[in-house]
Order: C-alpha cells, then sequence, then structure tokens
C-alpha cells in the first residue's frame, strides 16, 4: 500500500530511542498517523513540527497498518507561530477538534480551511474570527451544524441576531425578542456575506455559542471535556484583548466562555 499526499502536521510523539510517530491532516485522507524513522534526528526534526506543510510518502503492507511517512517540507510555519501564545493554543485547539473525527476519513473542505488559518493563526486580531469559523466547520463535519441562513420562525435572512438553544438555528432579533434571555447571541460576522469583522464582545458571543453546541453534542454524550488548549487560547485571546485600546463603542465585555 503506499499513496504521496500534501499534509499539515498536527502533532508528533516519541517512538523507541531515534523514531516519531507523526499525526498530519491531509488534503485526500483524512487525519493520519504513521511512523517517520529517525524522526528525532537533528534533520527530520525542524521538519516534523506543527504548523509545518509537507510532502508525504506513505507506505505499508497493509491498508490498515500504521505504516511509515517520509515527510519533506513545502512550508516552515513552525517557528514563526511558536512565536506566539495565541498561534500555538489556536493551532492546538484545531488539533483537538480533527481528532474528534474518525482517522483516515477525507475532509477537503477542512484541510484546505486549515491552510489558510495557518497562514494567518499568529495574526491576534484575525485568530479569535478564524478559530470561530473553524469550530462551526467542525460541528457541520460531526452531523451539527448550525443553520445561519434564515430565521427559524419567519424565514426572513434580515436582523438575524440569535440562535435558538434547541434547534440550532438563527431567529431574527424581532422573532426572538421575547425570549431573549433564553437565546444564544449571533454575532454579526460570521453571518454569510456579511463582511462584518469582530470586535472582542463578537468573539466572546461565538465561542459561547460553539461552546454551547460542542459541549451538549459532542463532549458531554462522549464524556470529555472541553480540550485544554481551548481554554488557554481563550485566555491569550482575553489577555491580547486587555492590552488594546478600547474602540469607540465596543462592550467592555471580557468573559470568554465555553
Amino acid at each position: 500500500m503506499e499513496w504521496r499526499d500534501e499534509g499539515i502536521i498536527l502533532g508528533t510523539r516519541r517512538h523507541g530511542e531515534t523514531s516519531a510517530i507523526l499525526e498530519v491532516m491531509t488534503r485526500a485522507h483524512g487525519r493520519h498517523l504513521g511512523l517517520v524513522r529517525g524522526g528525532r534526528s537533528r534533520k527530520q526534526q525542524p521538519v516534523l513540527q506543527p504548523g509545518n506543510r509537507v510532502d508525504l510518502l506513505w507506505r505499508a503492507r497493509l491498508d490498515e497498518h500504521l505504516g511509515t511517512f517520509q515527510a519533506e517540507a513545502i512550508q516552515m510555519n513552525a517557528a514563526r507561530l511558536m512565536d506566539s501564545a495565541i498561534a500555538v493554543y489556536g493551532l492546538q485547539t484545531m488539533a483537538a477538534h480533527l481528532r474528534l473525527l474518525p482517522e483516515r476519513d477525507a475532509h477537503g473542505g477542512l484541510y484546505e480551511a486549515l491552510s489558510v488559518m495557518i497562514v494567518h493563526l499568529d495574526d491576534a486580531d484575525a485568530a479569535g474570527e478564524l478559530v470561530a469559523r473553524f469550530e462551526l466547520l467542525i460541528l457541520d463535519e460531526l452531523g451539527f451544524g448550525l443553520d445561519l441562513s434564515q430565521c427559524a420562525a419567519t424565514g426572513t435572512r434580515q436582523d438575524l441576531a440569535y440562535v435558538s438553544p434547541k434547534s440550532g438555528r438563527a431567529v431574527s432579533r424581532e422573532a426572538g425578542a421575547p425570549w431573549h434571555d433564553k437565546m444564544l447571541v449571533l454575532p454579526a460576522f460570521l453571518q454569510r456575506g456579511s463582511g462584518q469583522r469582530a470586535n472582542q464582545a463578537a468573539i466572546a458571543d461565538a465561542f459561547r455559542l460553539t461552546g454551547f453546541f460542542f459541549t451538549r453534542h459532542v463532549y458531554e454524550p462522549r464524556g470529555i471535556d472541553q480540550p485544554d488548549a481551548r481554554a488557554g487560547f481563550l485566555a491569550a485571546l482575553r489577555k491580547h484583548h486587555a492590552t488594546q485600546r478600547p474602540i469607540a463603542g465596543e462592550s467592555a465585555a471580557r468573559e470568554i466562555i465555553r
């Protein structure tokens, strides 16, 4: 068995004295693991770092075997990403989300999204928006996607302000007003075609929204907690926002919760 593909490294762990087990997200073969012989050598270690984009050759006697990887660097992103706590935690968070999906299942859209995010993840002002959007993609791939396209009650596509915690569907401001205290806030930047950027309050609302549905549909049914990296990412965002000069009209809310 043999294939060649492009991948982004999610993590590595040591194997024996000289080798490493490499975990990658590939374009055509999904999240995949393989053994890299000599992966702990001085030559290989800089290549086998999380965030790097690599050309992969996988070989195994049978398809169900772990197999071996040969990896050559295409784009060395790790050193740049490691300079930012937000980028490091963001990459670890996305890797944890990808592990919720079955290994070796192809998810081309997620690979393309991850590729774009790797380029911009060290931009602290963009990282919150990017990871929130990625979480929506993961929920969709898991079968728990949110319908944010139109109001569940009236069908309108205008002035969508809430998400129903029961149905996961958007609700307009007018239709949701009587139950606003029971609704989840829908940040404008998450609406398709809005063209809006997120301020601190919108980022907080976005992670509150995705965290609610991750907890209900994924974490609690599987008996697991949210990834530690996600909490680290949100803490790094809070720290970044705390050092920024407040923008006129921006909410002073500091709490970004699950």
